[in-house]
């Protein structure tokens, strides 16, 4: 049985389809990527993994479960988790207090939720930043913080939606090395990214959207030379 199943999942907004017909399934313990060219859907599939959309037609199952009817709230304490593509903290809490707040989901004790959201910023490599406030943080930092408050709900997996975009190379690499540690921990990760180096070399499987469908899946190296993902990013003639 595998962790998460999308079967012929299909998400309209009134006449426009964002998603068509997606199936894919992730196993425990894989890093799973999802990639295409702007526009082609992918934060749509997560939206809709995560209860923040309900699909128009489809199933999603978690654990064998359908979880597609499901709010939010109730499918992070199943055990999944997300960042988010644009990372909006709670400016003037501090980094431990944005943490904590995630921490809750799991425990209605603040002792407990302190605890939990010492070890997520801990595991994130944020201990010398938990005092500062989160409005206060540089965009690596945020973006790491995205990472500890998702940790901080005890995922399973762990859907990560660009955290590598706008970051420097040597955060790009640091931010390489704490995902590769949460893999390494027992976290099964579905992962959006646009950054072909880093998708292609953390990735065991990929998935490419276009237009809301799938056009190819596979190894990364079986995805890299597909044609019809080469015509999706560089145009027909590169194909």
């Amino acid at each position: 049985m595998s962790l998460l199943e999308l079967k012929d999942v299909t998400k309209r907004f009134g006449g426009l389809q964002a998603v068509g017909h997606m199936t894919f399934a992730v196993e425990k313990g894989e890093i799973f990527g999802l990639i295409g060219p702007n526009g082609a859907g992918k934060t749509t599939v997560f939206n809709v993994v995560n209860g923040y959309y309900p699909p128009t037609e489809g199933q999603i199952l978690f654990k064998g479960e359908r979880i597609d009817a499901l709010k939010p709230y109730d499918i992070s304490r199943r055990g999944l988790a997300r960042t988010f593509q644009v990372v909006k903290p709670l400016a003037r809490l501090t980094v431990l207090e944005n943490v904590m707040v995630s921490a809750f989901s799991r425990t209605d004790h603040r002792d407990e939720a302190r605890a939990m959201a010492l070890e997520a910023t801990a595991f994130s490599e944020m201990e010398a930043w938990r005092d500062r406030t989160a409005g206060s943080l540089p965009l690596g930092m945020r973006k790491r913080l995205e990472l500890a408050r998702a940790l901080a709900m005890k995922p399973e997996i762990l859907l990560l939606d660009e955290n590598f975009a706008g970051l420097n190379p040597a955060e790009v690499e640091k931010t390489i090395a704490i995902v590769r540690k949460i893999h390494e921990s027992g976290v099964t990760i579905l992962i959006i990214e646009h950054n072909m180096r880093v998708i292609m070399s953390i990735s065991q499987r990929i998935v490419c959207m276009c237009y809301g469908e799938k056009i190819a899946e596979g190894t990364p190296q079986e995805v890299a030379n597909d044609p019809s993902v080469i015509e999706a990013y560089l145009g027909a003639a590169h194909a």
